[in-house]
């Protein structure tokens, strides 16, 4: 539909457009009022919705229908057109020259898209002609290019096929010679080949190779075969030379790793079938489930007189056993070695490496492994299921490790070759003696029960009074010393078997301790020996002879077996003493109140009568006629008789007697030195009284010249007595003295003012004595210039400018002697 503007227009709809861009004379002219009602075209809110791009005519022509002013809006929208009509041509007459030039741009482009469309189509005619051409030839070239191939590939068939024939008929010749001269590595060899060229280059399928391929494979399997009787009859024969050429080859044959995994794997059975075999109870009974003599019951316990016979089955069984197992770990052992040490002589590859990756571990290890596991399951299942061979392994136990030990020693011994690894570590020797650990500990434990039994049997403690006879703790010794000569050939088990020993001899000590009397006529030692002194006795020569005896058998042994049983001999030894301790210390407290009383004689008289006199002070015979005493009533007793005691053995109470001997020359030399007064017959007298004390400790107590430093004491401190003060600071007798003896004897050379700390502190001889016994020599030495500092501070209160000759040589001895006495302790 024409628009009305159109309709107006001076020029007919039928001229062109450039005729009717002809008639605008001034377009200029229009083109400022144009913008501006273009302008109010855009702002009007009924021409705005014709910018929007989602304009609806339809939903306009209905807006303006129903809004009642449909004439004046299209009114509005003629003159809306009639303003973009005058925009039109002013743009066109603005841009005339380019518009003529794009039309002429137009022309050529036509022009030239003329001149290409012959170009193409004679282009495609020449491309229709030249394919028409060369069509032909195409197919025939293909054709020869497919002949071509299938020749070479027949060709090479051919080839391949020809090889294959030319090896077997190799193979042939080399299998026709004689047996003893075949090479069975060069004939794998040559299989090897063959079979590598039918897979690699698909040969199936010609006749020739198909029938020929067939006797190969039956080749193949005897090659093997006589490989594996060659393998098998090397390692049973260790001849590294049949080993290794039985290894190369399976190597040849690129079997290497799955045979040598499949000769492990026989050998684990072997070894597993052979501990099997060991405990089969209805092999050893020699045949089946019988009823007769011998034979075995479903328990797994021989019938009445069959024991014998099937104990001795049984270790002769479990021997064959060793001997089988030993031939195993070497032969695997044997077969690891040739392949650690054989190289492939073309590809220098250790054979080791192709069978053993990294990570995996040794085949003696796997073959030992299986053997151990194999021995570990059938020891647990006869200890459990059979009480016979339980039995025999419990009570045999040393000669079942004495086996065990004995393979691994011969094992060990036939691999120990210099740069090869053992068949057996540390840890596989471990494993297999770990499987016979149950039996070990029944072993212990039946060893302990035994010895417990007679111990409980000898000591019941039902019965404190009793004490057990000579015979029956000459029974305990004996079935110790049984004990340990039943396994003294493995230190290990003896050690094991001192350790249950030495619980028994604490159970020993403990029941001897119970026995022990303790009341007080236990102690007495006025008169004769009471029955509660001579049981204490008896325990005590009892548990001496158990001590000595047992301690002899360890010194032929390691020191460690003396550590092993070091605290149980001490018990024994400790309940021992325990048993007379209380009677020497009574003894001893009776001498010693015999030897205080010599502060109750008077040794400071003067005169040649009491210088004459030869007879013993009374507390000298006192002191002589208790030793005697002690000695007829207790000591010739307690004290072993000079030919019933061997070299070299010390008896416990002969210790004891040495340390009262001891006591007694020390507590008297002490006294003895705080005597005071003493005159010169006082010290004829001392004298005196010194040889009696010696005479009578030498010949009833002990020998005082083996009593050391106390005797040097005793036999000083005669001679010094005599000497003059001036002499005493330069006396080599001063060096067998204790420092405190000699100043204490310094104070008889003094004035009564200078006071000893007996008389300073106002002590009794036996406080005194026992405060001595307490302190050290340089705490003594504190106390006695204490008495020096009072004398000293006396001295001079008075004036006097003058001491006593002996206040310097006292000052002088006791920090010389003392000074001395502390560093050879220090030393």
């Amino acid at each position: 539909m024409a628009s009305p503007a159109a309709a107006r227009s001076p020029v007919s709809s039928g001229a062109s457009p450039i005729q009717r861009l002809s008639t605008f004379k001034n377009p200029s002219s229009l083109g400022g009022a144009t913008a501006t009602a273009l302008d109010s075209l855009a702002s009007d809110p009924i021409f705005s919705a014709f910018l929007s791009s989602s304009f609806s005519s339809t939903s306009f022509s209905s807006a303006a229908l129903s809004s009642g002013f449909p004439a004046s809006t299209a009114e509005k929208l003629h003159h809306a057109i009639r303003l973009l009509e005058n925009q039109l041509r002013s743009e066109v007459l603005s841009r005339h020259d380019d518009l003529l030039s794009q039309l002429s741009s137009l022309h050529h482009a036509d022009h030239a898209l003329s001149t290409l469309r012959s170009a193409l189509s004679s282009l495609q005619s020449s491309v229709r002609r030249l394919r028409s051409e060369l069509s032909d030839p195409r197919r025939s070239v293909a054709a020869k290019t497919a002949q071509l191939s299938n020749l070479h590939r027949t060709t090479e068939l051919l080839s391949h096929s020809i090889r294959a024939l030319r090896l077997s008929r190799k193979l042939r010749d080399l299998m026709a010679s004689d047996a003893e001269r075949l090479d069975l590595a060069k004939a794998a060899q040559l299989h090897f080949e063959i079979l590598g060229l039918c897979e690699e280059y698909d040969l199936a399928g010609v006749d020739a190779v198909d029938d020929e391929m067939k006797w190969v494979r039956e080749t193949g399997d005897l090659l093997r075969s006589e490989a594996m009787k060659v393998l098998e009859r090397g390692m049973e024969g260790l001849n590294q030379a049949e080993v290794g050429t039985g290894l190369q080859v399976f190597y040849n044959l690129g079997e290497l790793k799955a045979t040598v995994e499949q000769v492990v794997n026989k050998y684990k059975g072997l070894g597993a079938k052979s501990v099997s075999g060991a405990l089969d109870m209805k092999a050893i009974s020699g045949g089946g489930g019988g009823f007769g003599p011998g034979g075995i019951r479903g328990s797994g316990t021989p019938h009445v007189g069959g024991g014998a016979k099937a104990r001795e089955a049984l270790w002769q069984r479990l021997g064959n056993c060793m001997d089988q197992l030993h031939s195993i770990a070497v032969a695997v052992w044997h077969l690891q070695r040739v392949l650690s040490k054989k190289r492939d002589p073309f590809t220098h590859v250790l054979l080791l490496d192709e069978v053993i990756q990294e990570g995996d571990s040794m085949l003696t290890d796997r073959v030992w492994e299986a053997i151990t596991k194999a021995f570990a399951s059938q020891m647990k299942s006869a200890f459990t299921a059979s009480s016979f061979v339980k039995e025999i392994f419990t009570m045999g136990y040393p000669k079942l490790y004495s086996m065990i030990e004995n393979l691994l020693e011969r094992i060990s011994h036939d691999t120990d070759v210099k740069g090869v690894l053992p068949a057996i570590n540390s840890s596989g020797k471990q494993q297999i003696v770990s499987a016979v650990e149950i039996f070990q500990n029944a072993f212990l434990a039946h060893c302990l029960s035994r010895l417990s039994d007679l111990v409980n049997s000898v000591f019941p403690m039902s019965s404190r009074g009793s004490v057990p006879s000579k015979e029956q703790i000459s029974r305990i010794i004996s079935r110790i010393q049984e004990e340990i000569e039943a396994v003294q050939m493995d230190a290990r088990l003896t050690l094991l078997v001192l350790r249950e020993i030495g619980k028994v001899l604490i159970l020993l000590a403990e029941r001897a301790e119970y026995q022990i009397s303790t009341g007080p006529e236990s102690r007495q030692v006025s008169g004769p020996a009471t029955p509660a002194q001579l049981k204490n006795f008896t325990l005590c020569q009892h548990l001496q002879d158990v001590h000595t005896r047992i301690s002899s058998m360890l010194k032929g042994m390691p020191s460690i077996a003396a550590d092993v049983l070091s605290a149980s001999l001490g018990a024994i030894y400790g309940v021992a003493c325990d048993s007379v301790t209380s009677l020497f210390q009574a003894m001893l407290d009776r001498l010693e109140s015999c030897t205080l009383q010599i502060h109750d004689q008077n040794f400071g008289v003067l005169g040649m009568d009491a210088a004459m006199d030869n007879n013993a002070s009374p507390y000298m015979e006192e002191l002589q006629k208790c030793i005697l005493h002690f000695r007829s009533e207790f000591l010739s007793r307690l004290l072993p008789s000079r030919n019933s005691t061997a070299p070299g053995t010390e008896n416990i109470c002969t210790r004891l007697v040495q340390s009262m001997a001891s006591r007694v020359l020390v507590f008297f030399i002490r006294h003895a030195s705080l005597v005071r007064p003493l005159s010169e017959s006082g010290k004829l007298r001392m004298a005196r009284d010194m040889a009696e004390v010696e005479l009578a400790v030498g010949q009833n107590l002990f020998p005082v010249e083996q009593l050391g430093a106390p005797y040097r004491a005793l036999r000083a401190f005669r001679p010094l007595i005599f000497l003059e003060t001036s002499q005493l600071a330069s006396s080599p007798l001063l060096q067998d003295l204790p420092p405190n003896v000699v100043l204490h004897h310094l104070y008889t050379r003094a004035p009564e003012e200078l006071q000893s700390p007996l008389q300073r502190n106002k002590l009794t001889p036996l406080q005194y004595s026992l405060w001595l016994d307490s302190q050290w020599e340089d705490q003594i030495w504190k106390g006695i210039k204490a008495t020096l500092d009072d004398y000293a501070a006396n001295v001079r209160s008075r004036g006097d400018k003058e001491f006593s000759p002996v206040y310097p040589l006292m000052l002088q001895l006791g920090t010389s002697l003392t000074e001395k006495v502390q560093t050879s302790s220090k030393s």
